[in-house]
């Protein structure tokens, strides 16, 4: 494919936006090094620009925006109702959807699976640039699949990919990976910022046009991010991560941008030999502790969005016969960990000066809230006196730097959540104390660190 006579290839700054014909180390307009990557330009839009105002496009006209009628979104179950729960309720036509995660964690099967679903709408399209059309049609069929109708390309042209889309004219549209695509506009190799960036604003304007529900699937880093540029992920309305391990059964996924929803959802699936299935009673699995009480062991509850977790914290506290005690968390942040300690010595009494601490969170989650400080202290306390938690006992609330145990948001929600799995006594902020009691479960209201280590003994 040609490449259209009114575009032409600049270097645009990425640090002042200083254009240039060709690349060079330097910026010329700021003097800063390598900031110069490849892109495309409309040439006669530019001389527009450069002309002033005089040559622009006539102004548009603003409306009131009170006098907008506010339109439910439609939205098309994707067939599982985990990934639905993280998009917000479904599919949104016309939507673009950028899902990343480590190398074999189940993101090609996710979505052929999704994909075999919609296919009741024909002409759904499944393009693959890292693998061949029998290896795909392969794992359909491991994963007995019925996908008559579900269309498949192995193409990485972005402007060949676009021309079959148009002509199918697909309800949704899977690119299998965004960074094997490449644009015969530019001349970086694929995979680079510029051709990342470009095939992705094309498949997302086709998307957007044509009301197709685009999924981009990305690549990450070792650091667990998304590669390519950081304009990626502006540029679509959904940004999804897999979390956990590829080597174990179960995995997470969660929303980290969703225009059409809230974000920070959460769902978990079981990786199965036939693909990947919804759990639908997480904090079942979560919960899968021995039948004897041990010192170390107490449960909390997370927030993740509109669902309540219950999860196991573990603590081990050893003597250290190393030169410096080390602090090791496996699920929360370290330098949350070390806060911690220093409060449990300072208000608690509870010094752990020549112990080694490990933490970990069972199920391979990790704590993204401040409700299980509570939790991991008692954890700490537990395991440094050899004395138990009951196995009936829920335990959360945030621990200030002064020891006061101070409240989370939706407290009674959790508080639901325990007493439907059984448990029988809470340990909650003061502030977190229901206005009525909940069935089943006696809530006990701490105001202190030294309170809440009393009730436990």
């Amino acid at each position: 494919m040609s490449k259209p006579k009114d575009l032409k290839v600049v270097y645009r700054c990425g640090a002042c936006g200083h254009v240039q014909n060709k690349w060079s180390g330097q910026c010329g307009g700021c003097g800063d090094w390598n900031t110069l990557p490849e892109g495309v330009e409309n040439a006669t839009a530019r001389s527009g620009r450069l002309g002033g105002y005089a040559g622009a496009a006539a102004a548009g006209t603003p409306i009131d925006l009170a006098t907008v009628e506010a339109v439910e979104i439609a939205r098309t179950s994707s067939g599982s109702c985990e990934l639905d729960r993280v998009l917000g309720g479904g599919l949104v036509t016309g939507s673009a959807v950028l899902i990343g995660g480590d190398p074999g964690i189940g993101k090609s099967t996710l979505l052929l699976q999704a994909l075999a679903h919609l296919a009741r709408q024909p002409n759904c399209l499944y393009v693959t640039g890292e693998e061949s059309v029998e290896q795909v049609a392969l794992r359909a069929r491991r994963l007995q699949l019925a996908v008559p109708g579900v269309q498949i390309l192995a193409e990485t042209s972005a402007e060949t990919i676009v021309a079959t889309a148009m002509a199918l004219r697909p309800p949704a549209l899977v690119v299998d990976s965004i960074q094997t695509v490449y644009s015969e506009l530019l001349q970086s190799a694929p995979g680079s910022p510029a051709q990342v960036r470009e095939c992705a604003a094309q498949l997302v304007r086709f998307a957007k046009q044509f009301g197709t529900t685009l999924f981009l699937i990305g690549h990450v880093t070792k650091e667990g991010s998304l590669a390519g540029p950081r304009v990626l992920e502006h540029m679509v309305d959904t940004v999804l991560y897999f979390e956990g391990d590829a080597n174990q059964r179960f995995r997470v996924i969660r929303a980290f941008k969703n225009r059409f929803g809230a974000v920070n959802e959460l769902g978990v699936f079981a990786m199965t030999e036939q693909g990947l299935r919804d759990v639908r009673n997480p904090s079942a699995l979560f919960l899968s502790r021995s039948e004897d009480e041990l010192p170390g062991s107490v449960v909390t509850v997370m927030r993740e969005g509109s669902r309540s977790l219950l999860i196991e914290v573990q603590a081990l506290v050893d003597d250290s016969f190393g030169g410096a005690p080390r602090r090791v968390a496996v699920g929360m942040e370290g330098n949350r960990l070390a806060m911690l300690l220093a409060v449990l010595h300072r208000h608690g009494g509870a010094a752990s000066l020549n112990q080694d601490v490990f933490i970990n969170l069972v199920g391979g989650l990790r704590m993204t809230e401040t409700a299980g400080d509570l939790a991991v202290a008692l954890a700490i306390v537990s395991s440094l006196r050899g004395r138990t938690v009951p196995r009936d006992w829920l335990v959360f609330g945030e621990i200030g730097l002064s020891g006061e145990i101070r409240p989370v948001p939706a407290g009674e929600e959790r508080l639901r959540e325990a007493a439907k799995h059984g448990f029988k006594h809470a340990l909650v902020p003061a502030k977190n104390a229901p206005r009525t009691p909940v069935e089943g479960l006696s809530v006990i209201s701490v105001k202190t660190l030294k309170e809440a280590l009393d009730q436990v003994g």
